[in-house]
């Protein structure tokens, strides 16, 4: 069910920033907030005529991309995917406990 869902969903990012409220004016005087959106596909144009109806003061689109997976980006990374098996034959006593981690 998972991999039905994530081929369904597949679409891009976007990054838009907007001020608190529309009464604050320009978008950069003001304190914004910035949402990270995953957009279908299906809707994409639509999403972005909706944009359409509001002023660049408003709403900024900041940044672009196309959505890939976290499977997808780490194969995507040159050596990854056999970092990955080499050190699945690790011994696991080579390896660091969560309690050892600095987060």
């Amino acid at each position: 069910m998972l991999g039905m869902m994530s081929d369904q969903l597949r679409g891009f990012g976007c990054g838009l920033a907007a001020p608190m409220n529309k009464d604050q004016g320009n978008i950069t005087d003001h304190k914004m907030k910035t949402v990270t959106l995953r957009i279908d596909d299906s809707i994409n144009d639509k999403f972005f005529r909706l944009l359409g109806h509001f002023s660049p003061n408003e709403i900024k689109v900041l940044d672009e991309w196309e959505y890939s997976s976290d499977d997808e980006y780490l194969r995507s990374i040159t050596g990854m995917v056999e970092s990955i098996k080499e050190e699945r034959n690790e011994p696991i006593e080579k390896g660091v406990t969560l309690d050892k981690l600095a987060w």
